[in-house]
């Protein structure tokens, strides 16, 4: 039996995922929209968003769904692995406009938006976010819960840890490795290596102060 397709959240992002379902012919394999039972229950979501109903965790059944987690926040969306069914499977979905070289591993339920270029012997996590237009260059490894917005560009050579976001327009230098827990803001470019956890911002990128 084929697996219908349901995704977890209901923010901006999670609308952008069922448009890239929809250029990829699926749209009707959508079942739905899901979010944690406690939030269904306060009454503040809409029934539907484009389209779909929206459902509780406690009706997602490994046996017939398959998972898209469509949060930007990526320790919200590493949280909420932990609270659907054990063994659901989680899908990736990859746009029909962007270009991924077959010597690219890309890690489960990891989102890879329109226009998006990933060159070759690159690897790459699980649950990733390549928000539209972003470019990796070749040799990059990349953690878990990697997210980037729009437009970033990233060079060759480059290691990331879990829990790295790119803002709009962001650039990294190659070969600069960058540890885990760490936000580059809009616009900043990313020169040398950062070892300690944080928001970096402008040119080139430095720690932003408290």
């Amino acid at each position: 039996m084929k697996k219908q397709i349901l995704i977890a959240g209901t923010g901006g992002f999670s609308k952008e995922v069922l448009c890239l379902i929809t250029d990829l012919g699926r749209y009707d394999d959508v079942l739905g929209f899901i979010e944690p039972d406690f939030i269904i229950e306060k009454g503040d979501l809409p029934d539907q968003i484009m389209g779909k109903p929206i459902l509780p965790y406690s009706q997602v059944d490994p046996e017939k769904h398959l998972v898209s987690i469509a949060i930007g926040d990526s320790i919200i969306r590493e949280r909420a692995i932990t609270q659907l069914p054990k063994g659901v499977e989680f899908i990736t979905l990859i746009h029909p406009t962007a270009v991924v070289s077959e010597w690219v591993t890309l890690g489960e339920g990891s989102v890879v938006c329109a226009g998006t270029i990933i060159t070759c012997d690159i690897k790459i996590g699980k649950h990733v976010q390549l928000n539209l237009n972003t470019t990796i260059g070749h040799d990059c490894v990349i953690g878990d819960f990697f997210t980037t917005a729009p437009n970033v560009n990233i060079s060759g050579n480059c290691t990331f840890g879990n829990h790295v976001y790119f803002g709009t327009a962001s650039s990294i230098k190659q070969g600069v490795s960058i540890i885990e827990n760490v936000t580059i803001g809009m616009g900043a470019i990313v020169t040398r290596d950062i070892t300690e956890p944080g928001v970096y911002i402008g040119i080139p990128a430095k720690p932003l102060k408290k």
